[in-house]
């Protein structure tokens, strides 16, 4: 049975989604809130340490994980060459990290993989250069790696684009079958492959492009996970709902009418958002989407509202601020996930995780052919 370490682990989703066939040998996270759900779904057997990964002591992490998987930070990532980037105090714990990877190398422990999971603005960020130190620091730990970038709306109705940089250790075989020798669709979108030409030489000869399965066709919808009783949350009266529809551009207008007409009932996902206007004034607007599938969920730290579900029932329009057990489905976890109680931070918690059928894809179709071949044979037989 393989063997992981998490970092960054809020809730456990990268643990959710490995599933229980991987063994969780250690865990990390700074938010004793996120620890507390940690536990209330995994157990409290000891695995999960709350605190500053730069202050622990790799010495004291037990065994030899197979996998060790980092969802760090995205604050200083989000916004494409705008924010600190690498450099930042939040995201900058990538270097610690990777420090905590050469360690274990140091001890004998290297763990035959290492993941990491960030916003696509990682690309660009700082005109490439903050991709280039993340390809780097796996090149210079004795890693081949590869990077993927995953939208969930392809197993959640959730636009969650997502880039994953996914290391393989010196010495360890690469069945054939898990290769391209170039870039294919959907996973190695326009934008990877042009940051993949900015790399210096060096770095790119140590690139893997891993071959990833188109997962089938989604099997759920936007509507289909929205409760028409939640809990936690309150329909908004008329007069409020007013007031969305009002701050609506006539686009946006336009796709409501559109849903009115549509002849079944239509679950669209709004967000507020700053706009200029036509004199060039900022002005608050509201946009919805009516295509099945919810905006990305996003916590206030990351630059955004909370989302709001637009019910359009023929005439009938109704609003109300998603559920905490709606954000939780958007992101793969069973209804009998425990989210904290308190609704902020429950959004918090789901906001900032990965997806959980995502892990599950890549643990499928690369993590186990790697960590545990023999285990991978047997289940694939």
């Amino acid at each position: 049975m393989p063997s992981f370490y998490e970092f960054f682990a809020g809730g456990g989703m990268a643990r959710a989604g490995l599933g229980d066939d991987w063994t969780c040998l250690f865990a990390n996270d700074f938010d004793a809130r996120k620890g507390l759900a940690y536990q209330a779904n995994w157990g409290t057997a000891g695995e999960l340490s709350i605190g500053d990964i730069r202050g622990l002591d790799v010495g004291a992490m037990p065994g030899e994980p197979d996998l060790v998987w980092g969802s760090f930070p995205c604050q200083d990532l989000s916004l494409a060459g705008a924010g600190a980037g690498l450099k930042g105090e939040r995201s900058g714990t990538f270097h610690a990290f990777m420090g905590i990877v050469s360690r274990l190398a140091d001890q004998g422990r290297a763990p035959r993989l290492v993941a990491v999971e960030n916003v696509c603005g990682t690309l660009t960020s700082h005109a490439g250069e903050d991709f280039e130190a993340i390809c780097r620091a796996f090149a210079e730990a004795g890693y081949r790696y590869g990077a993927l970038v995953i939208n969930a709306e392809l197993f959640v109705p959730q636009s969650r684009p997502r880039l994953f940089v996914i290391g393989v250790r010196d010495g360890v075989a690469v069945p054939p079958e898990l290769l391209t020798p170039g870039p294919v669709d959907p996973f190695h979108a326009r934008a990877l492959r042009k940051a993949v030409e900015g790399l210096p030489d060096g770095v790119r000869e140590r690139l893997l492009w891993w071959n990833l399965p188109t997962p089938g066709r989604r099997p759920t919808t936007f509507a289909d996970l929205v409760e028409d009783a939640p809990t936690g949350v309150e329909w908004h009266n008329q007069a409020e709902t007013k007031r969305l529809l009002d701050l609506m551009s006539p686009v946006n207008a336009a796709k409501v009418e559109a849903a009115r007409r549509a002849g079944r009932r239509m679950v669209g996902g709004v967000y507020r958002r700053t706009r200029v206007d036509e004199a060039g004034n900022k002005a608050q607007r509201a946009e919805v989407r009516f295509d099945d599938v919810a905006g990305c969920l996003r916590t206030p730290a990351g630059g955004s509202s909370r989302q709001i579900i637009l019910v359009v029932d023929g005439p009938r329009v109704r609003s109300r601020l998603i559920s905490a057990r709606e954000t939780a489905r958007l992101m793969g976890l069973p209804d009998d996930y425990v989210l904290p109680r308190n609704y902020s931070d429950a959004y918090h918690l789901t906001g900032d995780g990965v997806v959980a059928p995502v892990v599950r894809h890549l643990a499928r179709h690369l993590f186990e052919p790697l960590a545990d071949p023999a285990g991978w044979a047997r289940r694939a037989a």
